[in-house]
């Protein structure tokens, strides 16, 4: 569809009361219809401070009155000469101008602290950074030699990051170079991993031209990873990944292979990666996309690029060092990230411990609460009691038959009561500070703020529970 394709009439009556003054609406449907419009050249959309105002260009108030686009080529000789202009370039144009002057504020600050951390961004504020850091990426505004990183830390605050080593590549585009790796022509002198895997027929199963290939790729990439100190070990198989049959007799007979990859693991410091290659489109019918082959790396949480395959403007043999480096970038990120989480870990553990002891002092603090009330009800019952006490000693002295049964009874009741009362009475002896015990650990959750009891790591956030 061309820019000056006839609107719908739903676009069409968005323009005229965008024309009319009226504001534009807050839902889904009426905002993608306000950025297709704009993309057409009809609107003049604007962020600012979370409010979106929409102006209706030049050439949508002549859409609106002639009924068609003023660049609509089948009119271009009647066009007048006030939109016969050049539409404005997108990067001149004030969302473009404010998204490139954010981005460029991030790389500013980038360069100087570089890791920047955002404490618990909403979505708002992450989406705004999110596109800064796309525009830098697009626009290639990082310094030569970094890339930007962007990672969720455990407590949901946002980490932006300049890293060393290129950035990842568009889909199609070329990757970045690397020195290249020597791959052998033939089998031979292989490494032992490498060996194990040509011999072992249930693995790599792929047509033997691609799969000579395939065990070339991974001698030259164990070869020179031995070469610049790493080690290269065999990947280790579940039990039973070949698939079983018996034949007559009951005599176990392997039957024919079933996986299609080959895979092998780089150990480069601490860190173990997997390096898996395989045929890339082992179904397809097209006889060149059946030769592709691709190798892949283990998933990574910064999303850093894990998959390499044959195009037409390169192969694998080409891409080796990229894979190298990839790994060697990984482990370093790996062994940041370690620091990281053992310093976030450790600082957990503080601020826990902390939280407990305040949580052991306020509930102690209770339990001595606990007692001073109960001794105040102690004491308030013992005066209620004490006062009804004298009144019936009281009217035990009007009645005046101290000799009569009733009022033997009567002293008797009254001898046993002033007895309790002086039993309740907290104050008959002077109260000594008590001595609380020890809270139980389901006795301090209310005073944890989320913490649990049981240790640093089951802090109970909102977005876990």
């Amino acid at each position: 569809m061309q820019h000056w394709s006839p609107l719908n009439d739903r676009r069409r009556e968005l323009l005229r009361r965008l024309d009319a003054s009226e504001a534009l609406g807050s839902t889904s449907a009426e905002r993608r219809s306000a950025y297709a419009l704009r993309d057409r050249g009809l609107l003049v959309v604007v962020r600012r401070a979370g409010v979106v105002r929409a102006e209706v260009t030049e050439a949508g108030k002549f859409y609106l009155e002639h009924g068609r686009h003023p660049e609509d080529p089948r009119y271009a000789a009647v066009l007048p000469e006030t939109v016969r202009k050049t539409p404005m370039p997108y990067s001149e144009r004030p969302v473009a101008q404010a998204r490139r002057a954010k981005a460029a504020a991030l790389i500013e600050r980038l360069v100087a602290e570089r890791r920047v951390v955002i404490k618990e961004p909403d979505e708002a504020t992450e989406g705004e950074y999110r596109r800064a850091i796309d525009y830098a990426k697009r626009h290639r505004l990082t310094p030569p030699g970094k890339r930007i990183e962007k990672l969720r830390l455990w407590n949901r605050d946002l980490q932006i990051s300049l890293e060393d080593g290129p950035q990842h590549h568009a889909k199609g585009e070329r990757p970045e170079s690397a020195p290249p790796v020597p791959v052998p022509a033939q089998l031979r002198s292989l490494h032992a991993v490498v060996a194990a895997l040509k011999e072992d027929r249930c693995r790599l199963v792929v047509p033997e031209t691609l799969r000579s290939r395939a065990l070339c790729l991974l001698q030259g990439l164990c070869a020179e990873a031995v070469k610049r100190g790493y080690a290269v070990r065999e990947h280790p198989m579940a039990e039973g990944y070949r698939s079983r049959a018996y034949g007559y007799g009951g005599a176990y007979v392997p039957s024919r292979p079933s996986r299609r990859e080959g895979e092998l693991d780089l150990v480069v410091g601490d860190f173990t990666y997997m390096v898996t290659i395989k045929q890339e489109f082992p179904l397809s019918e097209n006889p060149d996309r059946a030769q592709s082959l691709m190798i892949e790396l283990p998933y990574s949480r910064s999303g850093r690029q894990g998959k390499w395959a044959d195009r037409k403007g390169w192969r694998l043999e080409d891409l080796l060092g990229a894979v190298l480096r990839e790994v060697e970038v990984r482990s370093k990120e790996d062994a940041q990230r370690r620091i990281d989480e053992e310093r976030a870990e450790a600082d957990r553990k503080v601020r826990w411990q902390a939280a407990m002891d305040s949580a052991r002092e306020e509930a102690i603090q209770a339990q001595l609460v606990t007692v001073l009330r109960e001794q105040a009800k102690d004491w308030q019952q013992a005066r209620a009691l004490s006062q009804y006490c004298d009144a019936l000693e009281h009217r035990l002295a009007a009645s005046g038959g101290s000799a009569t049964p009733e009022a033997v009874s009567s002293r008797q009741w009254l001898e046993w009561a002033r007895a309790y009362v002086r039993s309740l009475d907290p104050l008959r002896e002077l109260p000594g500070m008590p001595s609380p015990r020890i809270p139980e650990p389901e006795e301090l959750k209310p005073y944890l703020k989320g913490w649990s009891p049981r240790g640093p790591e089951g802090h109970g956030y909102s977005w876990r529970r």
